[in-house]
């Protein structure tokens, strides 16, 4: 490997073409009419236009990206998160025409892509796993009779679907009986395939996922847990590490489910295995997604391991440089997503002009952006403008430290959910980590605005 083309935009991108330089390697980015100014742009070493604003016209553009890789000579592909990264067809593609393919194998990612397949593959590595349909249900009354076995509340979700997308919520045979087709038609449009399969929803749950690093080789670790409880419309927006409410004996049990997950899938790359925790601290396998993820900055800091740059490195042959008793887990982190959206006007896009863009700065703050002073957010994106990483001993310490920091940042032109989170740092519910997945969806419902100005 020589050349990496990174099949992405925004920070990501930027991430990526760091961790490639750090490894001697040359980089391609590729960018949409609407991201000419980007920063991946100006820090890779090469950059190709790749076509219009719209993502079906650019960033989803398999042929295109191929040919960027033809015209440059880039020998690998870093597809990032979101966009192509969880397509096994774009993988395979990749695969047959001799690029390296900077994540799992095809057939990884499409056994684990499909839910219902890796439920099942979960449930012979030994996880716990949430009750619900074997597999795909193909017709009402098969619904309806899976349904009667597990008891409402209940959720039907598309076999591909991902990212929050793909999910309704049943509490009756009535509601049922129109989601069931609501939830099929979603799913065929959305993924281009109608298979759905039923589950019981848990009740008030935690979500907690777990890092994970596999080499072709066989070797496989866990780098612990991250708590994305913190969610609007199963989006998060707040992340942490280690979760503050499992005990060393859940914590042990989640890690070593998610390890032995990944040995039965044949899992290499980094990846995350993703669980729903009750009130009683049980857990339940969910999940698992085959790329690296928005919040992998968390597990970064709190480990001191590169993700990024071992998955390159994994692609490259190279086998992982430490075993599970080498991984230390120093201190507590959190990560807020700064977006470009109103929190006070229900998280309203707000696309434009960053008149001006400070971020914060001083001991154990780290931010990842792809933003500066004058830049233009497109509307043809996702809206984030930049993660913050905070660092401490202990959670409270990072309560402290991240209100600092978002008191020193700065952002003109647009709205941010900057007020957002200096809300919930002062709430006593998230002080006290007594929330669920529901908690935030619950404050909107009552009418919080969020407006606390930093």
């Amino acid at each position: 490997m020589q050349k990496v083309l990174i099949a992405n935009r925004g920070e990501i991108a930027v991430r990526i073409i760091r961790a490639c330089h750090d490894l001697g390697l040359q980089t391609v980015a590729v960018y949409s009419e609407a991201d000419s100014e980007a920063l991946h742009v100006l820090h890779a070493d090469e950059a190709i236009c790749i076509g219009e604003a719209p993502s079906q016209k650019s960033y989803l553009k398999i042929p295109t990206l191929l040919s960027a890789c033809e015209i440059t000579g880039a020998d690998a592909i870093h597809p990032g998160y979101g966009f192509l990264a969880e397509n096994a067809g774009f993988a395979s593609i990749c695969e047959s025409c001799g690029l390296n393919f900077i994540g799992p194998p095809s057939q990884t990612i499409l056994a684990l892509g499909d839910k219902a397949k890796a439920k099942k593959t979960a449930k012979k590595a030994g996880s716990p796993v949430i009750p619900g349909s074997d597999g795909v249900v193909d017709d009402m009354d098969q619904a309806l009779e899976e349904v009667k076995k597990i008891g409402y509340p209940v959720f039907i979700k598309a076999v591909a679907g991902g990212g929050g997308k793909g999910i309704r919520i049943a509490n009756n045979e009535q509601e049922f009986r129109k989601l069931f087709l609501a939830a099929r038609a979603e799913a065929e449009l959305s993924f281009a395939n109608p298979d759905v399969y039923i589950e019981k929803m848990i009740v008030n749950p935690r979500h907690v996922e777990v890092q994970i690093l596999g080499d072709k080789y066989g070797n496989i670790v866990h780098l612990g847990e991250r708590d994305c409880t913190i969610q609007r419309r199963r989006q998060k927006l707040i992340e942490e590490a280690p979760s503050p409410i499992l005990s060393s004996k859940i914590r042990q049990g989640l890690g070593e489910a998610a390890v032995n997950i990944a040995k039965a899938a044949n899992y290499s790359s980094a990846g995350t295995v993703e669980f729903l925790v009750d009130a009683n601290n049980d857990f339940y396998f969910m999940e698992v997604n085959t790329r690296i993820q928005v919040e992998h900055t968390v597990t970064e800091e709190l480990t001191g391991v590169d993700l990024v740059l071992q998955q390159i490195r994994i692609a490259m042959g190279e086998k992982l440089p430490f075993q599970q008793n080498d991984i230390e887990f120093l201190g507590h982190v959190m990560e807020f997503r700064i977006n470009a959206e109103d929190p006070s006007r229900n998280f309203m896009p707000s696309p434009g002009k960053l008149e001006y863009y400070l971020p914060p700065g001083g001991p154990h703050v780290r931010v990842d952006s792809a933003c500066y002073s004058g830049y233009v957010i497109p509307p043809n994106y996702d809206s984030m403008v930049a993660k913050l990483i905070i660092k401490g001993k202990n959670r409270s310490e990072v309560i402290m430290r991240a209100k600092r920091a978002l008191r020193e940042f700065h952002i003109g032109g647009v709205s941010s959910t900057i007020p957002f989170h200096m809300f919930m740092l002062e709430n006593e519910k998230f002080i006290d980590s007594e929330y669920d997945l529901n908690f935030v969806d619950s404050l909107i419902a009552d009418g919080c605005r969020f407006d606390i100005e930093n």
